[in-house]
């Protein structure tokens, strides 16, 4: 290659997505957005039901909103100059919040089914 071009990019490698290299980030609070409201809605009910764990689905719904706050803190305050870094925090906001919401409804799932003795 010449010195003068830059390396090519590619976009089939994870760390060359363009929602994780370009994108403003606005992608990210809307899908997360949806996934939150998802996640609230299947947690809220599970905790009004009293499923055991009780606790469980109100401490995750929490979570997961305040790590949805915490991406629209990270949308707004991290500069441009720094992009790769707001969308990196973006991403991890939304795995956090997929993970917590999962495993909480699988611990209540299989809390409900286990027979107390």
């Amino acid at each position: 290659m010449d010195a003068d071009r830059p390396e090519p990019h590619d976009e089939t490698r994870m760390t060359e997505q363009p929602a994780l290299t370009f994108s403003t980030g606005l992608i990210w609070l809307i899908v997360g957005g949806l996934l939150t409201a998802i996640a609230v809605g299947v947690l809220i009910p599970e905790a009004v039901t009293g499923l055991p764990p009780r606790w469980l689905p109100w401490a995750a719904a929490i979570a997961d909103v305040v790590i949805y706050a915490l991406m629209f803190v990270a949308r707004f305050t991290v500069p441009v100059t720094h992009l790769r870094r707001r969308l990196g925090l973006l991403a991890i906001g939304m795995l956090a919040i997929a993970a917590i919401s999962l495993a909480s409804v699988l611990i209540v799932a299989f809390a409900a089914v286990t027979p107390v003795k």
